[in-house]
């Protein structure tokens, strides 16, 4: 049994853990992490494209729902503007009759302008109602591209929620397992030092914070590592980390031990 394992379901006393154990227990929570890291590459980009696809078919349903609303606000012009020229019809008819029985000129004059004012307005709305079934067609035919396109993200949508669900349940009880034991080795960490080594992995590409020294160079950036300070990484005396790329730097028996 590991030195950190020994000790896991105790109460950790910081005091008590010695170097040579804050380094396996640094290494151990590399290994889990790159471990949890492979299992949500598997994942890939899935997560985000149902979650863009989500976003997606968000907006286009609000399109759907706008433009829904403007053709009822057009269908509602065009009956106001036919209830208008039926009611200009009917004045019209109104002022020819009057006018049949007038006794001047002052009052046919004034009955013949109100006739050519109700064309005028009548002229006005079939002109205007004409260009809101224009506007009423292109609304539609918006409409209808825009179910065709909802209907399709929708199908994408399942299936890549299949897809991902599929994954998930493939990974997720290791992948909570693997937490577990990245949150039960933490507390043999201090503070300070688990937050320096969240940082690192968090600025290195391949999330690599602690690594080994391989041929005499660093398993992070391969940079020359110098005898001496290979000496006191082996010694297991104080944590050493990379002077070129900053990694944490342990030995292989260090990782042997953490791989436990």
């Amino acid at each position: 049994m590991s030195k950190t394992k020994a000790t896991a379901d105790k109460k950790v006393n910081l005091a008590d853990v010695s170097t040579e154990e804050r380094l396996i227990a640094l290494a151990r929570l590399q290994v889990i992490d790159s471990k949890i890291d492979e299992i949500r590459n598997v994942r890939g980009e899935l997560p985000l494209e149902v979650q863009d696809l989500e976003d997606e078919i968000t907006g286009l349903q609000t399109r759907i729902d706008n433009l829904l609303t403007e053709v009822d606000d057009i269908n509602s012009r065009i009956q106001e503007r036919k209830i208008a020229i039926e009611d200009g019809n009917a004045l019209i008819k109104k002022y020819e009759d009057q006018r049949m029985n007038v006794r001047n000129n002052r009052e046919y004059d004034s009955l013949t302008k109100e006739i050519e004012y109700q064309g005028l307005e009548i002229e006005l709305a079939e002109k205007r109602i004409k260009e809101d079934q224009y506007a009423l067609e292109v609304k539609q035919e918006a409409i209808k591209q825009a179910k065709v396109i909802f209907e399709d993200r929708k199908i994408d949508l399942e299936n890549k929620k299949k897809e991902l669900t599929e994954i998930v349940s493939e990974t997720e009880r290791e992948e909570k397992e693997l937490l577990e034991k990245s949150e039960k080795n933490e507390p043999f960490i201090e503070n300070r030092l688990l937050a320096a080594y969240k940082r690192i992995r968090s600025n290195a590409r391949n999330g690599l914070a602690v690594v080994a020294v391989e041929r005499d160079a660093c398993g992070g950036c391969f940079n020359k590592i110098p005898p001496q300070r290979q000496l006191d990484i082996r010694m297991h005396k104080k944590i050493i980390v990379c002077e070129y790329c900053g990694r944490i730097l342990v030995d292989e028996t260090i990782l042997e031990e953490a791989s436990k």
